[in-house]
């Protein structure tokens, strides 16, 4: 499997069921949502024949697999939706000369967009304005205020670019591991948690144990310090096999409900505002102790509150950080905010699809592919950089973007003559699971939604409990 020995692990076999596309559009969207959920799912195998001495089969519904890069849209609360995913100033813009994106999901980012082009937070006003822009020069003035934008580039012009040259090279995951600084001693590897089972489902497996208490990754502690889709998802698929899996989040931030319901399943929260002394104590408190930090804020913000990959190892030895970026770091981009869809038009991807079928206007994938990949990208350097801990010693980074991706999606080919309808909420319903939650105030809400997509012959994969309530876990680990 191309993507397990890309990160440094050779997992044994998958098998595949039902194939084929179900998405409508061109792009191959079931071979990387089959590839990218084998090869997670394969990995944490390993991790199981590592703990119990047994490689379990594996085995991924193709059809489930490309419904779960969709999850966020079919997550129902007592049978409603839950909010909207998209702010009124996000969108696309027709310009002078070509088409923009602006994502104004983020009250901050609705105000910088603009303050840029001097109109007010309405989109009429916006879209007045930026008709009689040029596209490029629309993006660069609302990236220079702080906002977030991007304009349609043809594949042919971003191949041509200097952040597209950097893709065009970069594998969709990097891991490596960390160089000690003169005079520190590299970690050597930890240890797995020993085995404690308590009941069906509750093991931590660390020597064989009754197949129905086998959960992969229980008794591994990962930060995850992530918003939006690609990270958080990454800490779901972990959370999913056993991990303890803790939101670290500021109570300032912004957060889209749907979202952060969607991708809270099996985690814990709690609220930390590294800018003061008190939280950064009890973080550094849970730093110590983790094994996975995953995050995904704008590149350098955790470097300049002291939180670098070389920090945060010199913090807790034997660490494994997973950074989640926009584009791959090297090139001009690389400090740049952005969102998947984003990269779809500047990567040529929506510029393609909307070729394809003589749209004028971009023309999106059929879900946030690039995301949703990515944040299993992101689960699979996880995995396989605590095997090479355990293994070989040492901290350890790994860095997965949604520009990498576009472009290894870009790679798995095309689908030609007719595509299939968009499947309604019938067609995916044996995808659909329903989970009760409890509110604060009393009373219950079911939540519908998507089933973690991948089994262990053996092993329990499913999420332990509901999302929680932001801030609602205290800052401490769950066995500690």
């Amino acid at each position: 499997m191309a993507l397990g020995r890309l990160a440094g692990v050779d997992p044994g076999p998958v098998e595949v069921a039902t194939p084929g596309l179900i998405l409508p559009g061109r792009f191959r969207v079931d071979v990387a949502a089959t590839s990218v959920v084998a090869a997670t799912t394969a990995a944490i195998a390993t991790v199981h024949q590592r703990r119990t001495g047994r490689y379990p089969s594996v085995a991924v519904d193709e059809r489930g697999a490309q419904i779960s890069f969709r999850s966020e849209r079919y997550l129902r609360r007592d049978g409603r939706t839950v909010g909207e995913l998209w702010a009124p100033l996000s969108g696309d813009y027709q310009c002078a000369n070509g088409w923009l994106k602006v994502h104004a999901n983020f009250a901050h980012h609705a105000a910088a967009a603009a303050a840029a082009l001097g109109v007010p937070t309405d989109r009429e006003a916006l879209a007045a304005r930026l008709r009689i822009l040029a596209a490029l020069d629309a993006e660069q003035a609302i990236i220079d205020a702080g906002g977030v934008a991007a304009a349609m580039r043809s594949a042919e012009a971003w191949r041509a670019h200097d952040q597209g040259r950097v893709e065009a090279t970069t594998p969709p995951l990097r891991l490596h591991r960390l160089t000690e600084t003169p005079g520190e001693v590299r970690p050597g590897p930890r240890r797995w948690p020993d085995a404690s089972p308590s009941g069906p489902g509750s093991g931590l497996p660390g020597a064989p144990v009754p197949g129905d208490a086998v959960r992969p990754l229980a008794g591994l502690r990962v930060l995850d310090l992530t918003r939006v889709i690609a990270g958080p998802v990454c800490g779901r698929v972990l959370a999913a096999h056993g991990a303890d899996v803790l939101q670290v989040a500021a109570g300032h931030l912004p957060q889209i409900e749907p979202l952060v319901l969607d991708t809270g399943f099996g985690k814990r929260s709690t609220l930390l505002d590294l800018r003061r002394p008190a939280d950064r104590a009890a973080f550094d408190a849970l730093l110590a102790e983790a094994d996975v930090l995953v995050e995904s804020y704008r590149p350098g913000s955790l470097a300049a509150l002291g939180y670098g990959p070389q920090d945060l190892a010199r913090r807790s030895p034997g660490l494994v950080v997973v950074d989640v970026r926009a584009y791959s770091s090297g090139g001009p981009w690389a400090a740049r905010r952005g969102f998947d869809s984003l990269v779809q038009l500047v990567s040529g991807l929506a510029d393609e699809a909307a070729r394809s079928t003589g749209v004028d206007g971009p023309v999106p994938l059929p879900c946030q592919a690039l995301d949703h990949a990515t944040g299993w990208l992101a689960a699979l350097a996880a995995v396989a950089g605590i095997l090479r801990q355990r293994r070989e010693g040492g901290s350890w980074r790994a860095e997965v973007s949604l520009a990498a991706t576009a472009a290894w999606l870009d790679g798995l080919g095309r689908y030609g003559g007719t595509v299939p309808a968009d499947p309604d909420l019938d067609d995916v319903s044996p995808f659909l699971l329903d989970t009760v939650r409890a509110e604060p105030g009393g009373g219950e809400t079911v939540l519908r939604h998507v089933a973690m997509p991948g089994t262990l012959d053996g092993a329990a994969v499913r999420w332990a409990s509901p999302p929680p309530w932001p801030g609602s876990s205290p800052p401490r680990w769950q066995d500690g």
